[in-house]
């Protein structure tokens, strides 16, 4: 899995955030775990991690099965 693999998924996942004010910006990929940084509105909304844990891990995981689990930094 590469970066550019996860970009892609990452800009299929982007309207709907952008849509509630927010983003996500890709960090790094190292072995299975995805990093990223939630921006705009996501950063400080009390539902970041429901939205990174149902949202964007699940996606990610849905398109490439050798996503393990999604960080945010």
């Amino acid at each position: 899995m590469t970066k550019d693999e996860v970009q892609v998924v990452l800009d299929k996942i982007r309207p709907a955030l952008q849509a509630d004010g927010g983003d996500v910006e890709l960090v790094d990929v190292e072995e299975g775990v995805v990093k990223v940084r939630l921006q705009g509105a996501c950063r400080g909304c009390p539902m970041s991690q429901l939205t990174l844990a149902s949202g964007v891990e699940r996606v990610l995981k849905e398109h490439l099965p050798a996503v393990e689990r999604v960080e945010a930094v």
